[in-house]
C-alpha cells in the first residue's frame, strides 16, 4: 500500500505540498529540498514567481516522472489588484463575471514559453473585498493561466487600467493551502527522523506520489498485468479489472494496482462505455511508467501478443 512504504522508499517516490515563501524562486526552493533530503532529483509542479507565495508541489526521486499530471488539475489563487482609477463596484463585479469563461491570453515577455496567443479557461472568480482602488479576489483557473495578465485585462476592460499587487496560490490540483508545510516544518521533521527514527511528522509532510494523481481517472489493472506495463507494454483491455466513470478518449489516466499503487500514466484510447463493452484491444497507450519493473512478479511471456486480440 502506498502509505505503508518504508521511509527510504518514500523519499524516492514521494511528493511534498510546500508552502513557498516570498523571495526565492521556485527552482531555488526545489534545489534546497533536494540538498536537505539528499535525494538525487526533485521537481516542482507549477512555477511561482519569486514574490508569489503558496502551494508548490515538489516531487522527489522517481515521482518527478509524474509531474505532468498536475497540468491536468486546476489552480486557485487569492490576489490583490490595484486599479489605476476609481470605478463603480457593480461595474467591477460585472467585469469579473464576463471574464469567468474561456479567455485568450498571450504569455508575458518574461515568461519561459513561446509567446503565442492561446486559450485558457477561468472556472470561477470571486470579488472578496473592494477598498477604494484595491480589489481582493479569488480565481480558479486552468493550469498555464497568467493571473497577472488576467488582472491587466480586467483593468483594460474597465477602462481604468490595473495591475496585480499581491498573489498567493491556494490550490494546485488536489493540493490545498490548508495542508501545505513550510521549509522549516520539513527540515525539523526530517532531522527528527534521521536522529531518532521518528516518522510521524515526516510522513505527514512527504506523501506517496499517488497524491499527485488523485484528480485523474483510474484504470485498475490485474496483478498479472502489472509487470508487463512496467516493462512498457501498452495496457490491454483484458488486463483491466476496473475503470473510472466518465473517461473519454484522449484523457490522461492513472494506471494503478488493486492496492492503489501508481503503475503508470497513460492516454486512454477508449471511453468508459467502450471499455465496458469490449473484450479485447488496447485500452491505453503508456505516457510515463511510474513503478519499477520487478515490483510485481512477471506473469507474461516475451513475444506474446499483448494487445489481447
Amino acid at each position: 500500500m502506498p502509505h505503508q512504504r518504508p521511509m527510504e522508499k518514500l523519499l524516492m517516490q514521494g511528493v511534498i505540498n510546500l508552502d513557498k515563501p516570498p523571495g526565492p524562486t521556485s527552482h531555488e526552493i526545489v534545489s534546497w529540498v533536494k540538498v536537505m533530503l539528499a535525494v538525487p532529483r526533485t521537481g516542482q509542479g507549477g512555477t511561482l514567481d519569486p514574490g508569489v507565495t503558496g502551494v508548490l508541489p515538489i516531487a522527489l526521486g522517481d515521482a518527478t516522472k509524474g509531474l505532468r499530471a498536475l497540468l491536468e488539475g486546476g489552480k486557485e489563487y487569492v490576489c490583490v489588484m490595484k486599479l489605476h482609477k476609481n470605478v463603480e463596484e457593480n461595474k467591477l463585479r460585472k467585469a469579473f463575471e464576463d471574464f469567468t469563461t474561456k479567455i485568450y491570453q498571450t504569455p508575458p515577455l518574461r515568461s519561459a514559453v513561446k509567446r503565442e496567443r492561446r486559450i485558457r479557461e477561468v472556472y470561477y472568480t470571486e470579488v472578496m473585498e473592494v477598498k477604494k482602488r484595491d480589489v481582493l479576489f479569488k480565481i480558479g483557473c486552468e493550469a498555464g493561466t497568467y493571473v497577472r495578465t488576467f488582472a491587466e485585462d480586467i483593468g483594460t476592460a474597465l477602462g481604468t487600467g490595473g495591475n496585480l499587487f499581491q498573489l498567493r496560490r491556494t490550490k494546485s490540483a488536489r493540493f490545498l493551502e490548508d495542508d501545505a508545510h513550510t521549509l522549516h516544518d520539513l527540515k525539523d521533521a526530517f532531522m527528527d527522523w534521521k536522529a531518532d527514527g521518528k516518522e510521524e511528522a515526516i510522513r505527514k509532510i512527504i506523501l506517496p506520489m499517488e497524491a499527485m494523481f488523485v484528480h485523474l481517472p483510474k484504470f485498475v489493472v490485474r496483478d498479472s498485468a502489472v509487470d508487463a506495463v512496467c516493462h512498457g507494454a501498452d495496457l490491454a483491455v483484458p488486463g483491466l479489472c476496473a475503470v473510472s466513470e466518465g473517461v473519454n478518449r484522449g484523457n490522461l489516466v492513472c494506471v494503478e494496482t488493486l492496492k492503489g499503487e501508481a503503475v503508470a500514466l497513460a492516454m486512454a484510447l477508449k471511453s468508459t462505455e467502450e471499455l465496458l463493452k469490449e473484450k479485447k484491444g488496447i485500452a491505453a497507450n503508456l505516457d510515463r511508467v511510474m513503478m519499477n519493473p520487478g515490483t510485481y512478479a512477471k506473469m507474461w511471456k516475451s513475444g506474446t501478443n499483448d494487445k489481447g486480440d
